[in-house]
């Protein structure tokens, strides 16, 4: 009789990850000649809110800023670019190649409380930033509350 003396963990992220893993090689197999198929790609983003503005942070490592456009439309501000392959040469010898190439787009719907005139955005280091102000009426108040003490009743 064999008795049981610990617990094993089930992660099923992590189960999820070797899934990836073996369908990524696979793809990788399907492609011609070796090579890697271009494939559209997301950057990752962040969207921060403060009380003054909200400021979403796109990574965008080895892109120039000329291939980066920053649309707004409808209220849905739109970021789109392109990240090209990098030139093959005789001296290189690629065993994997896992960084993504090609065009990418990523769209995001405002709240109605964005002063659109005021937009900004900066590039810098492979990190867009841009910066959507709220509109006056839109940014919280502090109200003060004022408590008023009760007197004990006389009982």
């Amino acid at each position: 009789m064999k008795l049981m003396t610990g617990f094993e963990r089930w992660d099923p992220f992590e189960e999820l990850s070797l899934l990836r893993n073996r369908m990524d090689r696979l793809w990788s197999r399907l492609t011609a000649d070796g090579e890697p198929a271009l494939a559209n790609w997301s950057p990752t983003c962040d969207v921060v809110e403060t009380k003054d503005d909200i400021v979403i942070k796109a990574e965008l490592p080895g892109i120039d800023e000329k291939d980066v456009d920053v649309e707004l439309e409808s209220g849905v501000l739109t970021i789109k670019g392109e990240r090209n392959a990098e030139k093959e040469t005789e001296e290189n010898d690629y065993r994997r190649v896992e960084r993504s190439y090609g065009s990418f787009l990523r769209s995001f719907t405002l709240p109605p409380n964005i002063e659109a005139e005021k937009i900004s955005a900066t590039f810098a280091k492979g990190l867009l930033e841009v910066r959507l102000p709220k509109k006056e009426g839109a940014k919280p108040r502090q109200i003060k509350v004022d408590v008023k003490k009760q007197l004990a009743s006389a009982a």
